[in-house]
């Protein structure tokens, strides 16, 4: 483990709805600059892990740190505000509105001068590779488009960390590697993401760690390589170890 001071803590995190215990004493911790993933079988928590993380969701026990203060039962607005920002596996955009103001939105969520919240837009636009649909109604976007625009509006509020919930979902092909492109180039700039995917090859190619969860719980951690490979990790995808 690096001794680097961690940007996002979770600790011993647990969430029960009703008689389901979706979360179980889960804990990570997520380093300045890394892009970790977190894959897991459907019902494995992941979401829910996230959606605490984020703010949707108010943990029964447990910690989340980031930078040091504790965020866990904030609202995601007050989170988002200290720089931690979640994106959607099924995109909410504004389907009226056009490419680019979908981002000048989220833009103005850090500036009442629209000027400056134009410009600001425009550019996050531009990184994600989408300035030439920017006067183009959102409503016909493909998923790829939908994808890097919702990353845009996530860029606009200015963040530190960037929850991406399944990013390559419904993705083509040719699409994802400019995707992870991208993401890498996001960290290159000087972002921390954290990462639900379900992309296994994607994944590979894409984080520096991976945490395995399997029915609320993290049952591996470490390269990518490794965790894939756990029998643990094998068997919840697969029912076997053998598989």
């Amino acid at each position: 483990m690096s001794r680097t001071q961690a940007l996002l803590s979770v600790r011993e995190v647990s969430m029960r709805f009703g008689g389901l215990r979706a979360l179980n004493a889960v804990s990570l911790e997520l380093r300045p600059r890394e892009i970790l993933g977190v894959i897991g079988p459907n019902g494995a928590g992941k979401t829910t892990l996230f959606n605490t993380i984020a703010g949707y969701l108010r943990p029964d026990h447990g910690s989340v740190l980031l930078d040091g203060a504790e965020i866990a039962g904030r609202a995601p607005e007050a989170i988002a505000r200290r720089g931690m920002v979640k994106t959607f596996q099924t995109c909410r955009l504004f389907g009226s509105m056009t490419f680019l103001q979908n981002v000048l939105v989220a833009a103005l969520s850090r500036t009442r001068d629209m000027k400056a919240a134009a410009r600001s837009a425009a550019a996050c636009l531009a990184q994600v590779g989408l300035m030439d649909r920017a006067a183009v109604a959102a409503s016909g976007a493909s998923t790829g488009q939908r994808k890097r625009l919702e990353i845009a509006r996530a860029l606009a509020t200015g963040p530190r960390v960037l929850l991406l919930d399944e990013p390559f979902g419904g993705v083509d092909l040719g699409a994802i590697d400019a995707l992870v492109a991208l993401l890498h180039e996001l960290r290159a700039q000087g972002l921390t993401l954290l990462v639900i995917e379900h992309n296994i090859e994607a994944v590979h190619r894409l984080v520096d760690r991976v945490v395995a969860m399997d029915l609320g719980e993290v049952i591996a951690e470490g390269s990518a390589q490794a965790v894939t490979r756990d029998e643990r990790v094998v068997r919840a995808y697969m029912g076997s170890g053998d598989a």
